[in-house]
């Protein structure tokens, strides 16, 4: 058994192996907008890196309950049971959780003036091992395919 102790982040899937981080660092290091820090059987956790004036894009899980921690910036947290509807808003910064349940329509628009960090902890997974979308654009031809 291998367990990860890193002091400076080097920000890769580690998979299904035991892992000791700090997260707030390798949150912050990350500069893709979103990247596979850890993927294994029954949850995931992601890096994303959001511009300014930027959001994750309105989407919803049916199958899976998501937990993501702001560690660094200034957003708007929108959700709701309706696409066209968001009516739950909230602005939120570094240190915030938001835990959005399976179903639940959602969006996380950066209103900062710095890229907007976050993890993001999916049960079950979401995205396949070693997933990393260097921006939205490439993120958004990944999940079309």
């Amino acid at each position: 058994m291998i367990i990860h102790n890193y002091n400076e982040p080097f920000i890769m899937d580690y998979g299904n192996a035991p892992l000791i981080i700090n997260i707030d660092r390798y949150s912050t290091a990350n500069k893709s907008f979103r990247a596979a820090l850890w993927t294994g059987v029954y949850m995931q956790v992601t890096l994303m890196s959001i511009p300014v004036g930027e959001s994750i894009g309105i989407e919803r899980h049916g199958d899976l309950d998501q937990f993501i921690r702001i560690e660094g910036g200034t957003a708007l947290v929108e959700m709701g049971l309706d696409k066209s509807n968001l009516s739950y808003k909230r602005a939120v910064n570094s240190d915030y959780a938001v835990i959005v349940p399976a179903g639940i329509w959602h969006n996380i628009t950066n209103t900062g003036h710095t890229p907007l960090k976050l993890y993001s902890i999916y049960a079950p997974p979401q995205h396949p091992f070693g997933t990393v979308h260097k921006t939205k654009a490439d993120a958004m031809l990944a999940e079309k395919d």
